[in-house]
């Protein structure tokens, strides 16, 4: 028997929505990978719509099945194509068809469908199959997938890590910092964070760890609670030299946030040289030639670089020489 005279059958449900009907199933990860297809761009520019493959990602989902502990339960959305030779059999409760590489058209689900073809580890996978769709049709649900699911924003995913016990070392450091900010009565940022959301006016979680990590290796080995008192010490000073331009609410700003981030370790060099403490006062007097040399147009609009405000707060913390 020729491979491609080889059939499968399943067990099916159809199910209508709108102006459409498809059919769910399961099917073996290994069936999967010998009969479906995508249509990308790039090698088909008059009738393809999907992205190129991203075979790190799909390695990656492979490495998940096999270590014997991964669940991917969203189902594979497929549409059936000629060569599949589709028939719905025992009373509308099987579906037939042949096993050809082109059988099935994949709507979503393209790295699921590689990652479970690199697994060492056969899965049944829940699977959505169209029949009888145009290429507009398959088009237009393509489309419809990927822009009517709203994806879970970051913010959430590094709130909930915590709960999942996928947090490492660092990220568990950094959320023990946030959570301090977030919570202690008397943090400067007190109402002005926002741990599972994205806020233009709050300081997202997602923001406060991409400042913090450009620092925490100058921390060495202290606690979350001392990171976090030297951390308000510096941001308090630096807020209400902000304050006295009107520009304390720009501390919320990602860009303005992570350029005052970065620069810590220069003002805090400075500070232990010459006072031996973190004291905000210490900080103060550190920063003042800071806001006196400070543009307020260089935080109140930042741009999207901050390397390029770092370098600007730097130069304006420079003093003139004297003995």
């Amino acid at each position: 028997m020729n491979k491609e005279d080889i059939l499968h059958s399943y067990s099916i449900s159809l199910v209508s929505q709108g102006e459409h009907k498809f059919y769910t199933l399961t099917v073996p990860s290994e069936i999967l990978a010998k009969t479906c297809f995508i249509s990308s761009r790039e090698d088909d520019p008059k009738e393809g719509f999907q992205r190129l493959l991203d075979e790190k990602r799909a390695q990656q989902i492979a490495d998940y099945i096999d270590n014997g502990l991964g669940t991917i339960p969203t189902a594979i959305v497929l549409s059936a194509q000629p060569e599949a030779q589709l028939e719905i059999t025992g009373k509308g409760k099987t579906m037939r068809f042949k096993e050809h590489p082109k059988a099935f058209l994949i709507l979503d689900g393209q790295h699921r469908v590689y990652g479970f073809n690199l697994a060492k580890t056969s899965v049944r996978i829940p699977v959505v199959i169209y029949n009888n769709l145009s290429r507009r049709d398959e088009s237009r649900i393509f489309i419809d997938i990927n822009t009517k699911q709203k994806p879970v924003p970051n913010e959430l995913l590094f709130d909930i890590k915590n709960l999942a016990e996928y947090e490492n070392n660092n990220e568990a450091f950094l959320r023990e910092i946030f959570d301090l900010f977030h919570e202690s009565s008397n943090s400067i940022l007190l109402g002005l964070t926002s741990p599972a959301d994205k806020s233009r006016l709050k300081l997202s979680r997602v923001a406060f760890n991409s400042a913090m990590s450009l620092v925490t290796k100058y921390f060495g080995d202290k606690e979350s609670q001392e990171v976090y008192e030297i951390c308000n010490s510096y941001l308090v000073a630096m807020y209400n030299g902000l304050r006295k331009l009107g520009l304390e609410r720009s501390i919320t700003n990602s860009t303005v946030f992570k350029s005052i981030i970065s620069i810590f370790p220069h003002v805090a060099q400075r500070t232990k040289d010459k006072y031996s403490n973190y004291l905000t006062e210490s900080f103060s007097e550190i920063l003042s030639p800071l806001f006196v040399k400070l543009k307020p147009t260089k935080i109140s609009k930042p741009g999207g670089s901050y390397k390029d405000l770092s370098n600007y707060l730097l130069d304006c913390l420079k003093t003139d020489f004297t003995l």
